[in-house]
């Protein structure tokens, strides 16, 4: 992937296509972001800054952990933030010789460093509650309310901000879960606020830590095998590629499928590799085989960026590098 020239499908010899022109075949980023304005993720980033500073003061005279708990996982929201504006700033590059398939994997990186944050606030804040259930310490309720009340009101607004850039890029919902589970957190923080005030019950608010954590580690255990699988390069989830090779088997004139690697290049971006085994033909016959399986391949698992290598039967390799029959009609 390092070089200028791409071979996009064809033969064995390949359509040699120019760095200039990738982005036809989709592979830059820049366009699929600027349906809405990167001022949202820089909103934010300040409004969760804010209602950081303020969390900690309150909490620090309130005495309440679950403040300074949430406190501690807006930071990391604003953090988080940053992060997915930094990442969608790379992510709009455009391909170059050195990165021939473009930026957009940036968007992956920052959801894993946002995720991975994510799971050192949930471990935290699971600590320091189990911490508190053994050592309760005295809570001012109504400033307790007054801080979550604040924090309330910023969630909702940076949730409402997100929201719409959150559809196309788990980079972005990674923040935007964030922001849903902060407001969550706000509202039990306002209901262990009322307990405190008018029960004295001041393990509510260790046990209003505890949940609010729980959710916190569920989220990452939802999204971070998504990020991990396509930085790994791995097919897509649930992809049936035995089934999809047998269909390509099935197309006349093909007689074998192998070398077949399958990949995505961002959450939307599929791309496949193979080499394709026919019968002998006529040369010009190849062509219209060639364009039967891309169109199946778009049309039936969107796959839309495709190498493939074609071989005749009676010529192709029959082993792989182990010594392993290749395809059925070797002999």
């Amino acid at each position: 992937m390092g070089s200028c020239d791409h071979h996009h499908s064809g033969d064995s010899a390949g359509e040699s296509e120019s760095c200039g022109s990738l982005h036809h075949h989709g592979l830059t980023s820049a366009g699929q972001f600027d349906t809405v304005s990167d001022a949202r993720l820089l909103w934010s980033v300040l409004l969760n800054q804010f209602l950081t500073v303020a969390q900690v003061i309150a909490g620090i005279f309130s005495g309440s952990v679950a403040l300074l708990s949430d406190a501690a996982h807006n930071f990391s929201d604003a953090n988080s933030l940053l992060i997915a504006y930094i990442a969608r700033r790379i992510a709009r590059k455009e391909a170059n010789q050195r990165y021939t398939f473009g930026y957009r994997r940036a968007e992956l990186i920052g959801a894993t460093i946002n995720l991975t944050l994510l799971a050192v606030v949930g471990c935290y804040l699971i600590y320091e509650a189990i911490h508190r259930f053994f050592d309760p310490q005295p809570i001012i309720g109504w400033l307790m309310a007054a801080a979550a009340g604040i924090a309330l009101v910023v969630d909702l607004g940076t949730a409402l901000l997100l929201w719409a850039m959150s559809k196309g890029s788990l980079n972005v919902r990674a923040a935007f879960i964030h922001n849903l589970v902060d407001a969550a957190g706000s509202v039990a923080v306002l209901i262990g606020a009322a307990a405190v005030i008018y029960l004295d019950w001041l393990w509510v608010d260790a046990f209003l830590t505890l949940l609010i954590a729980s959710y916190i580690l569920y989220q990452v255990w939802q999204m971070l095998p998504e990020a991990t699988r396509i930085l790994m390069e791995g097919a897509p989830a649930n992809f049936k590629l035995d089934e999809m090779i047998a269909d390509l088997n099935k197309i006349e004139g093909v007689s074998g499928i192998h070398h077949v690697h399958l990949w995505e290049l961002d959450e939307s971006h599929r791309a496949l590799e193979a080499h394709v085994v026919i019968e002998p033909t006529r040369y010009e016959d190849l062509e219209p085989i060639k364009r039967l399986i891309k169109t199946y391949l778009i049309n039936e698992h969107n796959i839309r960026h495709s190498t493939l290598e074609f071989e005749f039967a009676a010529t192709s390799d029959c082993h792989d590098a182990d010594g392993n029959l290749i395809h059925g009609n070797c002999p």
